[in-house]
């Protein structure tokens, strides 16, 4: 990667807002060339393309943010009803990093390739930054200048505080994205989302989605450009770095591992798998060091903020077992309590394991999925539980939480998504031991679409929550977690909006919680 280029014209700046999106030609221009796997060579460079249509309509993105540089990341995508030569060959895109939001005082500038095998996405990994500040970003293609972006670099030792919000379960037919409006107007520095950015399956709602499920890289290339017609989806993006995992959706519902959830056969799921990784490596700002190898993609992480924190990004979707007892919430049967069988991969275990015994952040905090608190979902004798959730995998995940006690890991909070409602609970080893020792908190966070408008309690719950000591508050509204990290505590602020359904709704915090640093366990604020 060069840090500059010679003879590079001045970058010009435009507006914000990247001018109007055209839905139907963004949507065309996702699935330019129906491409397989695996790549075999990259195609040659036109120097100067022509673009009929504004090339950066999709917005700019960064992620991955370390002490000293970050992921940097657009997409190329004009009309495509007029198809021209570039589209089919690799085009040169410039950069610029700067200090200030006019992109005046340059210091870093570089020029990447942008190929039709990736759908002419760009992922710069800019170095030689400065630590824990903010930074703007600009791309150029041809005569053509992006939006410019917002990013922040991490700290390298020491900070007084961190700040971020975490969110999941954006599926679009089901509302409107208004959370995104109000989370760009917090003072965060970052956003963690912890799973299903698209949704394979559509409908109509106060929004349309087509029914017909991408089973093709052109057509999860499809999805993830309509979701990201939403303007409120992109400023987020634009205005903060974003650590990314994904769950289910982003391929199938349910999947788990190698093992679909549909009636297909291995090999054909696989391929699907193949393509849904591919596309969404090809709109997110993630390393290179996660580009799929076919169907498998490196997405395990951990990201440093100095000695104050440090995020561990898990994987548990793409290495888990199959569910056990058939899948659903179910009494637990002999299979789910078989040692075996791992939510996280054997690799990724070790992985961990290395990481823990080498943690030194007063805070570690864990992006994860699904939710870790076991909750018996029965009321009264008799217990049920979740097979998709940790719960489900209760051998795998008393290894992972007796790692944390094991390694003495400070103050380990779990932030996650997936069920579409608000929780706060106790992290422990053994949950049948009502004295049983509390190892650390989960913070599970709403959807911010995904069940429509939502309700503040759901009384099928409310009947079994009187029996979960563990859980200490619950909300089924949309919204997001704000959170601020400082070495004497993390609180958890649950922001969430009156409705979805209309494009424009307040949004209130419903309940604050904190976990002090040495005490396990949170309670309200």
């Amino acid at each position: 990667m060069a840090d500059g280029c010679n003879g590079h014209p001045h970058f010009f700046v435009h507006s914000n807002d990247g001018g109007e999106m055209n839905r139907r030609s963004l949507l065309a221009s996702a699935g330019w060339i129906a491409l397989g796997y695996p790549i075999r060579r990259l195609s040659a460079f036109v120097p100067t393309p022509r673009f009929s249509d504004y090339p950066f309509a999709v917005g700019v993105a960064s992620g991955d943010p370390t002490s000293n540089g970050v992921v940097l990341w657009t997409r190329l995508m004009p009309d495509a009803h007029r198809m021209q030569d570039w589209q089919r060959e690799t085009v040169q895109v410039d950069w610029a990093v700067a200090t200030d939001e006019g992109m005046k005082r340059i210091v870093r500038r570089g020029r990447e390739s942008a190929h039709p095998e990736y759908g002419h996405s760009i992922h710069v990994e800019v170095r030689g930054l400065q630590q824990n500040r903010w930074y703007w970003y600009q791309f150029r293609a041809g005569s053509e200048s992006s939006p410019v972006g917002r990013t922040r670099t991490a700290p390298a030792s020491s900070a007084d505080s961190i700040r971020f919000a975490f969110a999941s379960c954006q599926r679009f037919h089901e509302g409107f994205y208004t959370a995104y409006q109000h989370m760009a107007d917090e003072d965060i520095d970052l956003v963690v989302f912890l799973g299903d950015y698209i949704y394979e399956t559509g409908g109509v709602g106060p929004r349309t989605v087509p029914l017909n499920e991408p089973m093709t890289l052109g057509g999860y290339r499809d999805r993830y450009a309509l979701y990201r017609t939403d303007e409120h989806l992109r400023e987020a993006h634009r205005l903060f770095p974003w650590i990314i995992t994904w769950d289910d959706h982003e391929v199938e519902n349910n999947y788990a591992g190698i093992f679909p959830e549909s009636n297909v056969s291995q090999a054909d799921f696989l391929k699907r798998r193949a393509a849904a990784y591919q596309a969404h490596y090809e709109w997110m700002p993630l390393p290179k060091a996660c580009i799929p190898n076919g169907p498998n993609s490196r997405l395990y992480r951990r990201l440093s903020y100095g000695s104050l924190a440090s995020f561990f990004v898990l994987d548990g979707r793409q290495h888990r077992s199959d569910q056990a007892c058939g899948g659903g919430t179910k009494v637990p049967c002999e299979e789910s309590r078989n040692g075996q069988r791992t939510m996280l991969g054997s690799q990724q275990e070790n992985w961990l394991t290395g990481e823990f015994k080498r943690a030194r952040s007063r805070w570690n905090i864990m992006a994860n999925q699904v939710r870790m608190t076991a909750v018996d979902a029965r009321a009264g004798p008799g217990e049920t539980y979740s097979m998709d959730q940790w719960a489900g995998y209760e051998p795998a995940r008393r290894r992972f939480v007796g790692n944390l006690v094991d390694h003495r890991v400070s103050n380990p909070v779990v932030i996650t998504g997936d069920i579409h409602s608000n929780w706060v609970g106790d992290l422990k080893v053994d949950y049948g031991a009502p004295a049983g020792r509390i190892v650390g908190t989960e913070f599970v966070g709403t959807s911010i679409t995904t069940g429509g408008d939502g309700a503040a309690s759901i009384p099928s719950v409310e009947t079994y929550l009187s029996e979960t000591p563990q859980i200490h508050f619950f909300n089924a509204q949309r919204g997001y977690v704000r959170c601020e990290v400082t070495s004497g505590a993390m609180t958890a602020d649950f922001r969430v909006l009156q409705r979805v359904s209309v494009k424009e709704s307040p949004i209130t915090t419903r309940a604050s919680f904190i976990v002090e640093n040495g005490r396990p366990g949170a309670h309200r604020r």
